[in-house]
């Protein structure tokens, strides 16, 4: 898929305002979007007529601490189409001061599990997930361990860091 195909010139047109940028990546095309409209935006690359992106691939979340971006994270969906046998990359940035997004489950049903994996490891919260629990850490671990931000010594070098400890107990 080039940055000059009908579908990418679709997405440019109905959502121009949403768009921070368009590139070409070894042959991929990224583009990366303000969050607010995120699901109207998956919706429309979903039900694409003649390129439609029916698979999720994959679904995490980088965080941009300490470098030049819009904002400290940006949650990033690979998505694919049977029909083309093309690939997309989405990447939604969101603030964080509000660090929540739309779930894209109703869309895709195995944003379900990857949404709570980024919720769990960089604490990025869906709006509308239906589920939206730890799956890989302790219900009441405190922090997010993907977080640039996180402690990277062991479990007593972290337990100086009051926002990192674990509850009594664990």
């Amino acid at each position: 898929m080039k940055t000059t195909d009908p579908v990418v010139a679709r997405f440019r047109e109905r959502f121009d305002p949403e768009i921070i940028g368009i590139e070409e990546v070894r042959g991929q095309v990224a583009i990366s979007v303000k969050s607010p409209r995120i699901v109207e935006m998956l919706r429309s690359l979903n039900s694409d007529a003649e390129c439609p992106f029916d698979v999720l691939t994959d679904l995490t979340a980088v965080d941009y601490l300490r470098l030049d971006h819009p904002e400290r994270f940006a949650v990033v969906y690979q998505l694919y189409s049977l029909l083309r046998n093309e690939r997309l990359r989405v990447k939604a940035y969101v603030s964080e001061a509000r660090c929540e997004i739309e779930s894209a489950h109703a869309l895709w049903g195995d944003a379900n599990w990857l949404e709570r994996e980024v919720y769990d490891l960089y604490g990025i919260r869906f709006i509308n997930h239906p589920d939206l629990r730890r799956i890989l850490m302790p219900d009441g671990y405190a922090g997010h361990p993907l977080r640039k931000d996180y402690p990277l010594k062991g479990r007593g070098e972290r337990s100086n860091f009051p926002k990192y400890a674990l509850e009594e107990g664990e």
